[in-house]
């Protein structure tokens, strides 16, 4: 019988989150802000993070964290797996003179039920909108 579900295929999945809060964790514990979750069942993979800056903002790290599907308050639960240089931004309403985003590619193969958390080194004043690109196999 012909395989009609293979698993190179994804059903894309996208979540975000919009952050101005410091948190200077480096263990995935404190504020952090949940991007994207495996399916249950057959995993899935995280393809990457796209950042867009929402106005005038200070530098920062974005800290993007694996943690296992159990809660990630408990720093075993998670893993920091990168580290994202924000730029300082300044808000331009000429077209001309637009904030660049932030894109970075992980394409990680995620276990069932597995989620990756972000967060800010750094308050901001308008805030990053980060955005998890994922797909469920």
């Amino acid at each position: 019988m012909p395989n009609f579900n293979p698993i190179f295929t994804l059903v894309p999945r996208s979540a975000w989150a919009t952050i101005t809060a410091a948190n200077a964790a480096k263990d995935g514990t404190g504020t952090t802000f949940l991007v994207v979750t495996a399916d249950a069942v057959q995993g899935g993979n995280f393809l990457g993070l796209v950042g867009e800056p929402l106005g005038t903002n200070v530098a920062t790290v974005c800290r993007v964290f694996l943690n296992n599907g159990l809660t990630p308050l408990t720093a075993a639960n998670n893993s920091l797996i990168g580290q994202i240089s924000l730029p300082a931004t300044t808000l331009s309403e000429v077209s001309t003179a637009n904030i660049q985003p932030m894109e970075r590619t992980f394409n990680r193969p995620l276990p069932p039920g597995y989620r990756i958390y972000v967060c800010l080194s750094t308050a901001v004043v308008a805030g990053w909108q980060i955005t998890g690109l994922s797909g469920d196999y």
